[in-house]
């Protein structure tokens, strides 16, 4: 399903997204780092205050070696928050399209929208 979500993503910015990997865990194990904040920082996409996904950038792992970006998407929250599959599919669209355009740096309605090059 995350495939098929991201299918119209790749065909668009497939080049730009080349150095970008995507992960799935079950439930998030990261912590806000401020607890009195009400929201997450942009990286992060939540509904509710529940994290759905989270752009990690690239960095170094724990023994120094570099790691590539990835988008971290969270099943259990999205399956909670899905009717259905089809429903489920539209989630993940939407979380790509922000998680995305976090990545690349664009507004969420550039990487969606029509860009007019028809």
């Amino acid at each position: 399903m995350v495939l098929e979500a991201l299918e119209p993503i790749e065909e668009r910015w497939g080049e730009e997204l080349s150095e970008l990997d995507l992960a799935v865990d079950l439930v998030p194990e990261i912590e806000q780092t401020d607890p009195d904040a009400h929201s997450w920082p942009p990286e992060v996409v939540e509904d509710m205050g529940v994290p759905l996904a989270q752009l990690v950038p690239a960095g170094l792992d724990r023994r120094g070696l570099p790691t590539r970006a990835r988008i971290v998407l969270y099943r259990r929250p999205l399956e909670a928050r899905s009717r259905d599959g089809i429903d489920l599919v539209d989630l993940l669209h939407e979380v790509l399209i922000e998680q995305v355009a976090c990545y690349l740096g664009v507004e969420p309605n550039d990487l969606d929208g029509d860009d007019g090059t028809d």
